[in-house]
């Protein structure tokens, strides 16, 4: 019984090996040029969407043996490190690319947004995972993950204010009932951006120390976030630097695509002032779409996440009560970049969930 559990599971960490995919077709964008500068985003925007369309969901648990030996087994973490490891690497690579041939602007735009599905997929969602982690050597990887779209606040802001306030109108990263994708975006990047400052002076407050201090988390992030742009610049010049800054903006607008689809429309009951109802699995938009699963390592299952987000990615759970996006991931993003659609499909679902 044991061994079959065991190989099972071995089967189940394998799959999550998958994403390295984008890796390799990232890479063959890096050095070609034409159509093969698109493989990446022909595989997470057109493939994988339409392959979802056709694949049922799958809402299968593991049962208590198969969590307990999942949940401490070491190869799902370091399956993230090695992420964190590529990552870097891949960008320094991305970024020399454009220093040994001359691109035409549809060959520039296809590295530029597939580095910015590394940035998201892998900087931000990777470095989102380790966020939530205890361990410190943890917590500094994911630091480095969300380096690469030089948001960093992120793991102040996402920690310690969206799962604080998330489903209210306090969460900056929780998009409203009949709220535009991209009015959604300026509203959660210059807000979450602002929260973060206020946790962190906060902290320093509590600490006793002075606001405008090196200790100070964001005062840190962005000595070195600035420090590894100006980098940047120095070896590759200005240009180049552009491109960069470019790819770490898509990755943003994916993590915001994303943080919209989780919440959108969602709130939990205000119980008394300032206070509001334990967050549910029903107060997240989950998906059991198996590719999106895989491809974000288990963060469609937000719903389980939300309610325990000290669990590990590996042994995320399905709730039968948890509301259900359309499709995955994928497909849900780009759904939402179409808010006529997005309205048509979600609202009846929302209006089903409140009767």
């Amino acid at each position: 019984m044991y061994i079959a559990i065991k190989c099972t599971l071995v089967i189940k960490y394998l799959k999550y090996t998958n994403p390295l995919i984008i890796y390799v077709l990232a890479i063959i964008s890096f050095t070609q040029t034409g159509l093969l500068c698109w493989l990446a985003m022909i595989y997470a925007w057109v493939l994988v969407p339409s392959i979802e369309l056709l694949i049922k969901p799958i809402e299968e648990n593991m049962n208590d043996a198969e969590e307990e030996l999942a949940k401490h087994d070491r190869r799902y973490d370091y399956l993230l490190y090695l992420v964190v490891l590529i990552q870097i690497p891949t960008l320094i690579f991305f970024l020399y690319s454009f220093t040994y041939s001359a691109l035409q602007p549809l060959d520039i735009a296809g590295r530029v947004l597939t580095m910015g599905l590394l940035c998201g997929t892998f900087g931000i969602n990777v470095g989102h995972e380790l966020g939530h982690r205890k361990n410190k050597f943890e917590k500094i990887l994911a630091k480095l993950s969300l380096l690469s779209s030089l948001y960093m606040h992120f793991f102040i802001e996402h920690n310690k204010g969206h799962h604080k306030n998330v489903a209210t109108n306090s969460d900056p990263s929780s998009a409203r009932y009949n709220e535009v994708l991209y009015f959604f975006y300026v509203r959660t990047i210059i807000y979450s951006y602002l929260s973060a400052w206020h946790i962190a002076n906060t902290e320093q407050k509590k600490s006793g120390k002075h606001i405008i201090s090196i200790h100070n988390e964001m005062i840190q992030i962005h000595l070195i976030q600035f420090f590894f742009v100006a980098s940047i610049y120095f070896v590759f010049g200005g240009m180049i630097t552009l491109y960069f800054l470019a790819a770490a903006f898509v990755g943003i607008l994916l993590l915001e695509t994303v943080n919209y689809i989780e919440h959108y429309g969602l709130q939990r009951k205000q119980i008394e002032t300032g206070k509001f109802e334990r967050t549910q699995p029903t107060h997240s938009w989950n998906s059991n779409h198996v590719l999106g699963r895989v491809l974000l390592f288990e963060l469609s299952r937000h719903s389980d996440h939300h309610y325990l987000a000290s669990r590990k990615y590996q042994i995320l759970k399905h709730h039968s009560g948890a509301p259900q996006l359309p499709t995955g991931y994928p497909g849900s993003m780009l759904l939402a970049l179409v808010p006529p659609l997005w309205f048509y499909m979600m609202n009846k679902k929302i209006k089903k969930l409140n009767d």
